[in-house]
């Protein structure tokens, strides 16, 4: 099999290079930064589907309006530890970003706090926006919705997007507990990757759109993705659908325009997160004591140990990043197409 050829960059270099795109195309500074932290976060803990592949099809959809990219975040508080942030038909970062930073300041008094974002777009990897809640002593929960592509157990017309869930908890002295699934078997990032790489995707992902297994990436995009767990995996579709989009007022899975294709009117999808304050004193040292019982087991490994070996990694080697996207965004830097 022929290997890509890539170059090796650091965490800056990457972040560098990718805000120098998105200013290339007209995003302001403090948008464009924000955009890249968030997606050479997802590189550097190996979600590579939510990092460089994104930057280009982003870029085409700045240029179109479909992303509205200097939107301004407009956040309202509803009660005492109930927010909703309006992304303005903009990046999900910037709304993400500005939400957690408020819902911070606000947990220590009320406790638990939710925070909603409507009117957004792809947020990327949920694991990077859960870790900065438990970093601050808070176990948080996020949901959201994405474009349809997996449909309810049983029949053959998409109705849930994959609809990751997220969930990260502190430790005392260790980086955080944090889990990042998707609810269908893989993340439709991978097979749009596949797909641009002109790589076939493993059987078992996806239908075509006859409801046949297929292992053509480019036909898998057209059909539907296989769910986690069969009929429970759609069950939880349908749980992360009412919060992150009936919670929030967001598009349907079902309404919303593809997070890839520059054409069209903003997705408008939701994001939905939850943030709560340890009632318990003895939390992390009980934390410790579970977690420590699952370590001892023959085989067994927690969840999040390969992400967090990676972002060590990350952190003191960089990341290797395809040439192809390397010279695609020095293009983009440079006001080209």
């Amino acid at each position: 099999m022929r290997v890509e050829p890539s170059n090796r960059l650091s965490l800056d270099e990457a972040t560098s290079l990718i805000q120098s795109a998105f200013a290339g195309v007209g995003v302001s500074d403090d948008v464009a930064l924000c955009v890249a932290r968030a997606l050479v976060a997802a590189e550097a803990e190996g979600q590579v589907g939510h990092g460089f592949s994104r930057v280009e099809d982003y870029a085409a959809q700045v240029r179109t309006g479909k992303i509205r990219a200097n939107a301004v975040v407009e956040i309202n508080q509803i009660g005492t530890g109930s927010l909703l942030a309006d992304a303005g038909f903009g990046f999900a970062y910037p709304a993400l970003e500005q939400i957690i930073d408020k819902g911070i300041e606000l947990a220590p008094s009320c406790g638990c706090v939710t925070m909603g974002v409507t009117r957004s777009h792809h947020c990327g990897a949920l694991s990077v926006q859960v870790e900065k809640l438990a970093r601050e002593g808070l176990v948080a929960i996020m949901v959201a919705n994405t474009p349809a592509a997996m449909a309810p157990f049983g029949a053959k017309q998409a109705v849930f997007g994959t609809n990751p869930i997220a969930f990260a908890a502190p430790r005392a002295g260790r980086v955080p507990l944090v889990m990042d699934l998707s609810l269908s078997r893989v993340a439709r990032g991978k097979v749009m990757s596949a797909h641009k790489a002109g790589k076939p995707i493993p059987e078992g992902w996806a239908l075509d759109a006859d409801g046949n297994p297929t292992t053509d990436a480019e036909k898998a995009l057209g059909g539907t993705m296989l769910p986690i767990g069969e009929a429970k995996g759609t069950a939880l579709a349908l749980m992360v659908e009412i919060l992150a989009s009936v919670m929030t007022g967001a598009s349907f899975s079902s309404q919303a325009t593809s997070f890839f294709k520059a054409d069209g009117p903003s997705p408008g999808v939701g994001q939905f997160l939850i943030a709560m304050k340890p009632q318990d004193s003895h939390f992390t040292g009980r934390l410790e004591e579970l977690l420590s019982a699952i370590e001892t087991l023959e085989g067994a490994r927690l969840p999040g140990s390969r992400r967090s070996s990676a972002i060590r990694a990350a952190a003191e080697n960089g990341i290797d990043v395809p040439v192809r996207y390397i010279d695609a965004l020095r293009k983009l830097a440079e006001g080209g197409a």
